[in-house]
């Protein structure tokens, strides 16, 4: 007999009729021999109609009556849910998060879990019945026990903390499409179903935008190595499992804020090839590393900073054994755009020998704007200057001088409590699974681009700016630092443009326009045209190609690249807005991932 915790969201139980369907659905499970237990969300657009209803009395409402609120929805749903299960002869009873024991933070609208207190919840399931829980939603710890909602994707987060609290065998996640797709079959009908993923590459996909499952839940699944399987409630297809690497042993205590990185990292064997002032042009990007994946050459991180007038820089790291052929390349490609229209002085090339890679990891960055500005001031207090960023949702990778790289890795490791023998046994751990290059493609168009001209180019300049948007609890996506410098009254200065939020960024060009005054930089600009077009794939690593053909595809459509950033799984390509869908399914026809089949979703 197996323990088994389902989710179904707002739209599987919007109706009395799919309320009806889906409690057939929980029976049949427990007649077959497994123990039930079911979260669910508000039903159909109540939580939208809720907050219409708040906005109506308030323009600005507090974030406490807010969540006393919102927290009715889903009472609603887990009362019909149990009477219909009661119906079909099944024992059930419906609980609060409160009376099931979520024990959050005492934080209105956003808390995170800190511990689920399994006892109730036991006690009902030794007696056979089904225990229909209110997803979304907790009590806050302390004397006041005050009424907490987690947010948005809140009911994926309080049905992956339950599996994990209660040792469950697995949990499913019911939604109105067949499991995860390679990309939104909205924009690309020919969107097509995967039968497995990695959690790597699952919060890469809901952080840009995949709605499927929410990051939280995927985060906590990834910690606590807890099966995940992504299934409609329509069909009885199999759906696509999420699988983790085994973790290392992990309290309950304090879920979803214990440590936040799980891993510090150096890699010495790397070096940088900068080209400076190349055409900011459809199909530059496509023909560099187009050349340099017919030598077979893997390329670790790209960057592609914000253009300058009409050219811009790009810069990529490889290993050392293969410097050579692709600094050949860079060399030999430089020349041919120096007739470009666009250009009003040559392209150079530099090469840099002398650097290093290090790296803080660990799922619980989701959400955290504070992770990165921590560790760049970690690096800025010991005088470490940071020459690239890089930057994902389990990741944040700086290149500095090679000379201190052990430096870093020690301070790092302190700063946030690594303990660097342990974390050998973990990433030792390989997915047991055959990992594509590309899993799928995925398009955010709710962010917007920051740009800061002429920042001086001395440690610490990253962490004033990231901790003080940090301090703002605005969360920062993709980060790059140009590699062109350029001397302002004697001092060095470089460019960094970074991604927010649509509705973060008029905050954002505030608060560094404020900063302004401290550091003395140039302009501060905001810009919300933008698109940005991610593949994500386990498998990149050992596969070279897969940026050139990215870059070609969009070179083909004649869509320019204005930001390029990576990680070991994913490309991200900011473009303009007009030319997301356009892209997006180009991208997807490029590598593959589309079928015949066609998915439809329930309205």
């Amino acid at each position: 007999m197996a323990l088994v915790i389902q989710k179904y969201g707002g739209t599987s139980v919007g109706s009395v009729e799919r309320i009806q369907a889906v409690a057939k659905r929980i029976s049949q499970a427990v007649q077959s021999g497994d123990s039930v237990v079911v979260v669910v969300s508000a039903m159909g657009k109540t939580t939208d109609t809720l907050v219409r209803l708040a906005n109506e009395i308030s323009n600005n409402p507090s974030s406490r009556e807010m969540d006393m609120l919102l927290s009715t929805g889903e009472q609603v749903t887990i009362a019909l849910l149990s009477m219909a299960l009661q119906e079909l002869g099944q024992s059930a009873i419906s609980l609060t998060g409160a009376q099931v024991g979520i024990v959050t933070e005492a934080e209105h609208s956003r808390a995170r879990i800190l511990q689920v207190c399994t006892d109730r919840l036991e006690r009902h399931l030794l007696k056979g019945e089904v225990v229909v829980v209110a997803g979304f939603q907790g009590v806050s710890n302390g004397e006041d026990l005050e009424i907490t909602t987690l947010g948005r994707g809140g009911s994926d987060t309080s049905a992956v903390a339950l599996a994990a609290s209660l040792k469950a065998d697995r949990c499913e996640i019911y939604t109105d499409v067949p499991g995860i797709l390679t990309a939104d079959p909205r924009l690309v009908p020919t969107a097509q179903l995967m039968s497995e993923i990695t959690a790597d590459e699952m919060l890469e996909l809901a952080s840009l935008g995949a709605k499927v499952l929410h990051p939280r839940a995927v985060e906590i699944a990834r910690n606590y190595g807890m099966p995940l399987v992504v299934l409609s409630s329509w069909s009885d297809r199999p759906g696509t499992r999420v699988v983790s690497r085994l973790p290392q042993p992990r309290s309950l205590q304090g879920m979803e804020i214990a440590k936040a990185v799980d891993g510090v990292e150096v890699d010495r064997d790397q070096a940088k090839i900068a080209l400076l002032r190349v055409p900011d042009a459809p199909g530059v990007a496509a023909s560099l590393f187009g050349e340099i994946s017919t030598q077979n050459i893997d390329v670790d991180l790209i960057i592609q900073s914000i253009h300058e007038g009409n050219t811009n820089d790009i810069a990529f790291t490889v290993v050392n054994r293969v410097l050579k052929a692709a600094s050949a390349v860079a060399e030999a490609i430089a020349p041919s755009w120096r007739t470009h229209p666009s250009l009003t002085s040559e392209a150079e090339v530099i090469i840099d020998r002398q650097i290093a890679k290090v790296a803080i990891s660990g799922a619980g960055m989701i959400g955290r704007p504070g992770i990165a500005a921590k560790m760049f001031k970690t690096l800025a207090d010991a005088r470490i200057n940071i020459q690239m960023i890089s930057t994902s949702e389990v990741k944040v990778s700086c290149v500095i001088d090679e000379a201190e790289c052990d430096r870093a890795l020690h301070l790092l490791s302190q700063a946030f409590d690594v303990d660097l023998g342990s974390q050998k046994e973990i990433t030792s751990r390989p997915y047991q699974v055959n990992q594509p290059p590309v899993r799928g493609v995925a398009l955010d168009t709710n962010q917007a681009r920051i740009a800061i001209r002429h920042v001086p180019d001395t440690p610490g300049m990253a962490a004033q700016i990231f901790t003080l948007l940090a301090q703002k609890n605005i969360s920062v996506d993709a980060i790059i630092q140009s590699q062109r410098c350029h001397i302002i009254n004697g001092q060095p200065t470089r460019d960094i443009a970074f991604t927010v939020a649509q509705s973060d960024e008029k905050l954002a060009c505030q608060v560094i326009s404020e900063l302004d005054r401290q550091i003395n930089c140039g302009q501060v600009s905001g810009y919300k045209a933008i698109a940005k077009l991610s593949v994500v794939g386990a498998g990149m690593i050992g596969h070279p190609g897969v940026a050139a053909k990215f870059f070609a595809s969009l070179a083909r459509e004649n869509i320019n690249i204005q930001m390029i950033t990576t990680s070991e799984i994913k490309i991200s390509c900011v473009i303009d807005e007009v030319d997301g869908i356009r892209a997006l399914q180009a991208v997807h026809e490029a590598f593959g991932l589309g079928g015949k089949e066609k998915i439809t979703i329930p309205i």
